[in-house]
């Protein structure tokens, strides 16, 4: 997320905008006309914060739910993000493909410790493999 804010004058450059990208906390100070410039680029980009515009997320991977459990889709969607087969998590948690299989469809429920050496290897908090 981008914003901006006026700040002081520099003697030399002129009036300062200070930008700030939230998801990295990178700041920059720009002079007014090229922070303004850069926005005009970026209009075509914007994200509003119209309800109309928002979807649940139960109703986008509702055909997810139906052949993977909530916290099966969780796991498999967790594994792919770190570009992983089956066969590679589950080595590298020394159980059996089908034993992590059965998670990911819910036919075999993931235990607090099973949450936790899953995260570690996943990159995510533990707690999103516990049930709501």
């Amino acid at each position: 997320m981008l914003y901006y804010r006026r700040v002081k004058k520099r003697p030399i450059e002129g009036p300062m905008i200070e930008l700030i990208v939230r998801d990295t906390g990178r700041r920059f100070q720009v002079p007014k006309d090229k922070a303004e410039g850069l926005l005009v680029l970026l209009d075509d980009y914007r994200v509003t914060d119209d309800d109309d515009e928002w979807v649940d997320a139960d109703e986008v991977f509702k055909d997810l739910d139906l052949k993977y459990t909530k916290l099966g889709s969780i796991l498999r969607g967790a594994r792919l993000k770190e570009d992983m087969t089956q066969a590679e998590l589950a080595a590298k948690l020394k159980i059996t493909q089908g034993d992590l299989s059965k998670m990911e469809h819910g036919k075999r429920p993931i235990g607090k410790k099973m949450a936790k050496r899953l995260a570690a290897i996943l990159n995510v908090g533990w707690q999103v493999f516990i049930g709501e």
